[in-house]
């Protein structure tokens, strides 16, 4: 399913291609997240217009809505949503942290804090964890839900996405050492009972390496993941602030290097281009089309606010020399508008630019490795 194409002189970057039933997908890649079978605002045409080869969906909010066995009836998440290009489902494996410590905390995967103290917080309201599975309160309407590693896999094989992940227990940056490495030797038993679970041979499944902040969890975690038969392997779980670097660098050398590898959830530009240098494939993350819908827009020169008083009467485009939809047609000043005015087209604008400065990004990453520069 991967060849590697080219290895970068300088670093440990490497230019991939992946190729699944549906379509193949040239690494470094990133994926636009299409949580409930859609990229918020976008029609499948817009993101194939862009240049995206492939999307990510959430398996845990399209069980809930409208269903895995309504996607099934339907043909898969490729007919019911009109994607015709590869596409991944994660696990439900973050929701365990995003429902559940990350929830009650109001914390992020990535630590922002080094101070923080509380480090024994491990669970939440939404999502309860025990060695079987994981036990969800959904957010919608309350009621009482199910996951375990086999429950997970058949939902993704009914989706009929392309590429797979294990199920998995994304652990707070906040838990102590003792409970990362209970977590860690918990979703290493459920990576072994997702690869018996797994019947779709044309599906491809991840491993996930866990650990959290601690070296020697993450050594042992991708070592042990490394030596199953994964037909490629995530890094999930959660990371110290300014730490991301090292924890790759722990990682790398313990996973095979004929298989790609997916930072799970992280989409900052500067961490991207870090994670390449350290042979790092694939990434995904809700970060560009949620600025967008906030009005703020990704340029050369960092994040731009379109509310800012001086783009009022501005008739420039978001970014000069931009070829996207958006700079071709329309002026700061009009698109402040569009958000001051509540306008549904403010969000598909600035969300059409800030994938389109993501595609690029990742091309340009491609184009460098090439001619390795």
């Amino acid at each position: 399913m991967f060849k590697i194409l080219k290895k970068h002189k300088k670093s440990k970057a490497r230019l991939g291609l992946i190729k699944t039933s549906h379509g193949v997908i040239h690494t470094p890649a990133f994926f636009p997240v299409a949580t409930k079978a859609t990229v918020k605002s976008l029609t499948p045409d817009d993101i194939k217009e862009i240049g995206f080869e492939a999307i990510l969906a959430n398996t845990y909010h399209l069980y809930l809505q409208p269903g895995h066995k309504i996607v099934k009836k339907m043909g898969g998440l490729h007919k019911f949503m009109n994607w015709s290009g590869p596409i991944t489902t994660d696990s439900g494996g973050f929701q365990v942290f995003s429902l559940g410590a990350g929830f009650d905390q109001n914390i992020g995967k990535v630590l922002k804090d080094d101070n923080v103290k509380n480090h024994n917080i491990h669970t939440g309201k939404l999502a309860k964890v025990d060695n079987d599975g994981v036990n969800f309160t959904s957010h919608l309407d309350g009621s009482l839900h199910r996951f375990t590693p086999e429950i997970s896999i058949k939902i993704q094989e009914d989706l009929g996405a392309d590429i797979i992940f294990t199920f998995d227990e994304c652990t707070s940056p906040l838990v102590d050492y003792d409970y990362t490495k209970k977590s860690m030797e918990r979703t290493h038993r459920w990576a072994e009972r997702c690869l018996k679970a797994k019947k779709n041979k044309k599906q491809f499944l991840f491993g996930i390496v866990q650990g959290g902040l601690f070296k020697d969890l993450r050594i042992d975690s991708a070592k042990f993941i490394g030596q199953l038969n994964f037909d490629g392997f995530g890094i999930g779980g959660s990371f110290g602030k300014g730490e991301m670097k090292k924890t790759i660098d722990w990682v790398i050398p313990c996973l095979p290097e004929d298989k790609p590898r997916h930072l799970l959830g992280i989409g900052y530009l500067k961490d991207i281009k870090e994670a390449v240098k350290r042979g790092i494939d694939l990434f995904d993350c809700v970060y560009p089309t949620r600025l967008a819908r906030h009005g703020t827009f990704l340029t050369n020169k960092g994040e731009l606010n379109i509310f800012k008083a001086v783009y009022k009467i501005d008739k420039k485009p978001i970014m000069k020399n931009c070829d996207c939809y958006t700079c071709r047609n329309f002026s700061k000043a009009y698109i402040q508008h569009l958000f001051k005015s509540n306008e549904m087209l403010a969000g598909r604008l600035a969300t059409y630019h800030n994938l389109s400065f993501m595609y690029k990004y990742m091309k340009k990453i491609r184009e460098d490795i090439k001619v390795d520069r």
